[in-house]
């Protein structure tokens, strides 16, 4: 029992404090505080754009923004004075003499939610945006462990899943069981060997009853459906790896093949190669100096991590690993965009 409370109240204290720094850096900003964190722009990443979900159990809720917050934070941008731009001008900005803020809009994945609830809201304010491709969830040849678990603990009580030791039986009953189950699962994953982990998994999930490939091909665009997409003039396309695997954790030609193969995925989508790419995770896990020399030899100019930050000069002569801001379920608040983008809270946290 003491385990299940700590396990419910970790990620609310966390959430809190975030909230009060958020709070304390809008109000800092609105009295013009800290002008210089702010920078020149900031990159934002989002991932699912749709209605709110009625799940009880819903572990990857800061990957879910609704589109009434979309349109909220753009307008809260407006007001603030920020020019949008796209991905690809970012070098070309920081090196001009431009002071005007920019914001810059980036969703990873290629999940149908962006097609479907997304681009309309940036198409009406005129607003151009970025989507990551993984070749692997375009093609629905890898599964999405994330959303793989997420629809697993929400239709079984109890999963058989094998950690290293042999199958053992994981209890769901409870969102607290489920949220130990996710917290363990998704731990395993991001610290083993993760092919393995993910494809142990995926076993787990068919055995129940859940097919995952099928869950990607539910969840994230298919070719026909990019294209169409793409038509829109304000929609480009970066490479996001073939399997959404840690690239750092990978052998160099591992990594090398999940670039490259990645970036020919997407030209062959829309007939351009892309100039932009987005590290699976973000950090740590796939962002090293080796990853940043591999994109630089096939002419990508930007390439973006998790690491929150806004963008100033000290960042035109190299965007291999620039920072994001994420837009996420948690914080859904106008007030919170604006501090965001005053960088001032990556300040306050550190």
């Amino acid at each position: 029992m003491l385990s299940q409370l700590k396990t419910i109240a970790k990620p609310l204290i966390k959430r809190a404090i975030i909230s009060s720094g958020l709070e304390a850096a809008a109000l800092m900003s609105s009295m013009g505080v800290g002008k210089a964190a702010r920078g020149r722009g900031a990159i934002f990443t989002l991932h699912h754009v749709r209605p709110r979900a009625s799940n009880a159990f819903q572990p990857n809720d800061i990957l879910d923004i609704t589109p009434e917050f979309l349109e909220t934070a753009i307008l809260a941008l407006k007001r603030e004075g920020y020019q949008f731009i796209r991905i690809e001008d970012i070098a070309s900005r920081l090196s001009s003499p431009e002071t005007t803020p920019f914001a810059c809009f980036t969703l990873d994945d290629g999940y149908r939610d962006n097609a479907e609830f997304a681009a309309s809201i940036f198409t009406k304010y005129g607003v151009p945006f970025t989507i990551f491709l993984t070749k692997g969830f375009v093609d629905a040849t890898h599964s999405m462990w994330w959303e793989t678990i997420d629809m697993v603990l929400n239709q079984i009580d109890r999963l058989q899943f094998d950690f290293g030791n042999g199958p053992e039986t994981v209890a769901a009953a409870t969102n607290p069981q489920k949220l130990i189950a996710f917290n363990r699962i998704a731990d395993f994953i991001n610290n083993a060997d993760e092919t393995q982990a993910v494809g142990r998994l995926d076993d787990a999930a068919s055995k129940a009853g859940i097919d995952p490939l099928g869950i990607t091909r539910t969840l994230t665009m298919r070719g026909d459906a990019l294209r169409t997409l793409a038509e829109n003039p304000l929609v480009t396309y970066g490479a996001h790896t073939v399997s959404h695997r840690g690239l750092a954790r990978l052998s160099a030609q591992e990594a090398e093949r999940e670039i490259a193969e990645s970036v020919n995925r997407v030209t062959e989508i829309v007939g351009v190669e892309p100039k932009s790419f987005a590290y699976p995770y973000g950090d740590q896990r796939s962002v090293s100096q080796r990853e940043r020399g591999m994109l630089r030899s096939l002419g990508i100019d930007i390439a973006v991590t998790t690491r929150p930050g806004t963008l100033g000069p000290q960042h035109a002569s190299d965007l291999t690993a620039t920072p994001r801001i994420s837009l996420n379920g948690h914080y859904q608040k106008a007030r919170y965009v604006g501090a965001l983008a005053s960088g001032l809270p990556f300040k306050l946290m550190g």
